[in-house]
């Protein structure tokens, strides 16, 4: 409610404790100004009697209002009550003498407060009964004329007050309306900001389950694959008589070790793999290729297709981790003789496809990945899916593998 509503709100609640008491006495103030309409003593006291009456009752009624304000103003029993006595003391006034008719329009001022549902209507003619009555001259009506005149003036007053009322009761339904649509809307709000409270935090675990596993993606494909090198190449120390060649087996373990060390202090700064440094990506797809046939003596080759163009640091690193993912599977499943490498560019994306003549296997087949397995095709997938890419695999039993990813060609930021 705004500050304008407030005052208004409390002029009208000063209206309506004031109002009858201004009416009255300006009641009581013309009929002693016309006192030859009344007739002798009796009617005098009557009238004194009434106005106490009159006084009293508002005294009550004032103190009612007080004592029910945090119960609102809304129309009661007693409000009721208090509307029909004070009718009935100025019908009786105005009986007497006809200038009290102004006490007895108090009756249009408050009906809407104090008498509920359709009873209201009621109370409105009631009070239009006693006004018209002195509008004619008085009461009671005595001749033909008056009575016509008594019934026009009903009928207008009546209607006026009707309409009058009928015009406020819609203002209050959309007054309720608009106080419902307020409160919903509160509501509404409120709610959206508790679902806004809960997308953060659901948002900030996420982000912190997709950093895991881009974490341990990265662990896997650096420290796992260089362990996995290292230990081939020390099993090779163990197993030769020829000091030479395990000289120069330890020589390549020592390597792989320093190359996982820096790939791993990269992957936890979440940085380019070391391979991607100082090359862009088809020449680290090219030196992978050639360490990965060397390392295993597969015959292993490389090519690029269409406009080479310089890619996002994260597209080049997710082409290079699924390439060195895929190539350490062909090496300790494939059983391979040989193996392609191609990188294509096509304008709006990049394709790589790694091909062996190996096994192969059934991708329906495939078991679920266990903690002490790596993260194979689903880890690879994955990669792709979170540049917008995909990734296809092609393979059979006997009949080798095709593993195939496109992401978007994003260029390089300048």
């Amino acid at each position: 409610m705004t500050v304008v509503d407030t005052q208004i709100e409390r002029r009208l609640e000063q209206l309506h404790i004031w109002g009858p008491y201004a009416l009255l006495g300006v009641s009581t103030v013309l009929a002693v100004v016309s006192a030859d309409l009344m007739d002798g003593p009796a009617e005098w006291y009557t009238a004194g009697a009434l106005v106490t009456a009159a006084i009293v009752l508002q005294v009550w009624w004032h103190g009612t209002r007080h004592r029910r304000a945090d119960r609102g103003r809304s129309p009661s029993r007693a409000g009721t009550a208090y509307y029909a006595v004070r009718w009935a003391i100025a019908f009786g006034l105005t009986w007497i003498n006809p200038f009290f008719a102004f006490y007895a329009a108090t009756g249009y001022m408050d009906a809407d407060e104090l008498i509920p549902g359709r009873w209201r209507r009621l109370g409105l003619f009631a009070s239009a009964v006693t006004v018209a009555g002195a509008q004619v001259g008085g009461l009671p009506v005595s001749s033909t004329a008056q009575w016509l005149g008594f019934a026009g003036l009903l009928v207008v007053n009546f209607g006026l007050q009707a309409f009058v009322a009928h015009i406020t009761e819609q203002e209050e339904q959309r007054s309720r309306e608009r106080a419902s649509t307020i409160e919903a809307l509160q509501q509404a709000l409120d709610e959206n900001a508790a679902l806004h409270a809960q997308l953060l935090v659901q948002a900030r675990e996420a982000g912190i389950a997709d950093e895991r596993r881009r974490l341990a993606a990265e662990i896997h494909d650096t420290l796992a694959q260089g362990l996995t090198g290292i230990i081939a190449q020390l099993q090779v120390v163990v197993n030769t008589p020829d000091e030479k060649q395990a000289r120069e087996h330890v020589h390549r373990a020592m390597d792989l070790a320093r190359h996982s060390l820096g790939e791993a202090r990269r992957s936890v700064h979440n940085l380019a793999p070391v391979a991607l440094e100082h090359d862009g990506l088809p020449q680290a797809l090219k030196n992978t290729v050639a360490d990965w046939r060397e390392r295993t003596g597969v015959r292993a080759e490389f090519t690029v297709t269409g406009a080479t163009e310089q890619l996002h640091d994260e597209v080049s690193a997710t082409l290079l981790r699924i390439a060195q993912e895929a190539l350490s599977n062909a090496s300790r499943h494939a059983g391979a003789g040989r193996l392609g490498v191609t990188l294509t560019f096509l304008g709006d994306e990049v394709i790589l496809d790694i091909r062996d003549d190996g096994v192969g296997f059934d991708p329906l087949a495939l078991p679920p990945r266990t903690r002490a397995g790596g993260f194979g095709l689903d880890g690879m997938r994955a990669r792709a899916e979170r540049i917008a890419g995909s990734l296809t695999v092609e393979s059979e039993p006997g009949h080798g593998t095709a593993l195939s990813a496109r992401v978007p060609l994003v260029r390089h930021d300048r």
